[in-house]
């Protein structure tokens, strides 16, 4: 059998893709190996309908929904190789199976690292967070943290600011805030500090105090970190996609990348972490342009 579609990736762009080809009447093999980025977050919000709604729960839901359509199947095994034929995809996984399809989306999000300071992992999607419009809501009018040594940390800290006036930002070092944003971040009495994190320290979750390499501790209830983010995709080298200033995969805006027959969606093309109902927007933007292109070569034949 060859499929219409494989999909690399069981997040929400995966998933709304599968809905939306599987409602097309076409065939799809799904590959998720269950690893989502979001895993440990407490619930994701933002989302109508959704708000609120823990990780494990959304994909519970969307399996449910997806898999009420016959011509879409699940292989929860992770994907070892792909090669592009003349007319398709050979997609291999990691316990020999392979399968063909005509078109290939992938979907696989970002691959997220923390900074390497002790404590952070027991507090990540707890009370350290990166988004503040999928958490700032929960951390609102609280003592909050802001950590990140690159200039965006000045725009997330104005942003932060409609959410708490009591913000300390840390740049793990100097250069990295011009004198003229430390001074109008002063203005609202958000506090800059140049000095290194040495470690977070709490409980069950919660964040209490952040510790400084000179030995200075301050009192925090909450804060906003930037891991580093890579786009899960791989096979760049087997399969020749172009990527943008940021690694994600390069598209038209429709899904459709510079390689025929290869579509991306969500996080895996931007190279940055995005809520999940922008994610799964774009796997139906996606999904829609698969069907057509489909549909197209059919009456093309």
């Amino acid at each position: 059998m060859i499929y219409d579609c494989a999909i690399i990736g069981g997040g929400p762009a995966g998933l709304n893709a599968a809905l939306v080809l599987g409602r097309a009447r076409r065939n799809v093999a799904l590959f998720d190996h269950n690893k989502p980025r979001n895993a440990v977050t407490h619930a994701s919000h933002g989302f109508l309908t959704r708000d609120g709604v823990t990780p494990a729960e959304f994909r519970r839901v969307a399996y449910e929904e997806v898999l009420k359509y016959p011509s879409v199947e699940h292989h929860p095994v992770e994907v070892t190789d792909i090669r592009k034929l003349n007319a398709g995809f050979l997609i291999s996984t990691h316990e020999g199976e392979q399968i063909q399809a005509r078109k290939l989306l992938f979907a696989s999000g970002l691959q997220e690292t923390l900074p390497d300071i002790p404590g952070v992992r027991n507090l990540y999607g707890k009370s350290l967070f990166y988004c503040p419009y999928c958490d700032g809501w929960e951390l609102r009018d609280k003592s909050l943290f802001v950590l990140w040594d690159h200039p965006r940390v000045f725009q997330h800290a104005k942003l932060l600011y409609n959410w708490s006036r009591d913000l300390i930002v840390c740049t793990n070092g100097p250069g990295i805030l011009t004198n003229e944003q430390k001074q109008i971040l002063a203005s609202r009495d958000i506090v800059v500090s140049e000095q290194s994190v040495s470690a977070f320290h709490g409980s069950d979750g919660k964040l209490r105090l952040v510790e400084f390499t000179d030995g200075s501790r301050i009192e925090r209830t909450g804060g906003f970190i930037a891991p580093k983010w890579v786009p899960r995709a791989g096979f760049q080298q087997e399969l020749g996609y172009a990527v943008n200033d940021l690694g994600g995969i390069l598209t038209d805006g429709m899904g459709k990348s510079t390689v025929p027959g290869l579509f991306a969606a969500g996080e895996v093309t931007t190279g940055f972490p995005s809520q999940l109902i922008v994610a799964a927007a774009a796997g139906s933007i996606a999904a829609a342009s698969i069907n057509l292109e489909l549909t197209e070569e059919a009456f093309s034949s």
